[in-house]
């Protein structure tokens, strides 16, 4: 029995997949999140197999909070979730270390089959991410977000949604000062003027919804 916990802000979605892990009785679901925050907590309470998270949450985020949650615990195993369809937040997240990635508009079983690989300590990207970011390779289109490091690009995507610097240092646990730092580097690599601007590059490249 694998058993997993569920990180995404819709509780509707929790059940869903709830009732789909559950259906066939090899995974049980012994925890639900609705934020990288209560994930931290319920992580280290449930001690669960695999770690179901979505990317696009409130707060820190889900990319934040799989970064946090192997600095917790660098065995974790992390299966990220994303409605996104960006080269970026595939990449940086396995980069950051989850061990799969599979986007949200996948067939039911391939979350079945993603999860079963994860618990077993392999990597899985599911077929279409995985064509994307070959092709992207291969036809060297990059992303200008690209030359953020892992902590600007996060202070991006939250600046990008229309957070305040006020909100962004509470959100990842940074002083005003090094949020106000990171976007000063951040409008420089972007050769973005103001947060509208950051918010268009973001939209351009898929790295949020509209």
């Amino acid at each position: 029995m694998t058993r997993v916990m569920l990180v995404d802000d819709h509780a509707v979605v929790r059940m869903g997949f709830r009732m789909l892990l559950g259906a066939k009785g090899e995974v049980e679901v012994v925890a639900e999140a609705g934020s990288g925050e209560e994930a931290l907590q319920a992580y280290a309470k449930h001690k669960p197999d695999v770690v179901v998270m979505d990317l696009s949450m409130p707060g820190m985020g889900g990319l934040e909070a799989v970064r946090r949650l192997l600095a917790q615990d660098p065995k974790a195993r992390v299966l990220a979730l994303s409605a996104h369809e960006d080269t970026a937040h595939p990449q940086r997240v396995l980069k950051a270390g989850a061990l799969g990635y599979l986007a949200k508009r996948s067939a039911p079983e391939a979350l079945l089959a993603a999860v079963a690989a994860v618990a077993r300590g392999e990597r899985y990207v599911d077929a279409q991410t995985a064509q994307v970011l070959a092709l992207a390779q291969i036809e060297g289109e990059t992303s200008p977000t690209e030359a953020l490091s892992e902590r600007e690009f996060s202070v991006f995507i939250q600046l990008a949604r229309g957070a305040s610097v006020a909100q962004i240092a509470e959100n990842l646990k940074l002083s005003p000062s090094t949020v106000g730092t990171h976007l000063y580097h951040i409008k420089q690599k972007l050769g973005a003027s103001n947060q509208s601007e950051i918010t268009l590059v973001a939209l351009r490249w898929g790295l949020i919804e509209a």
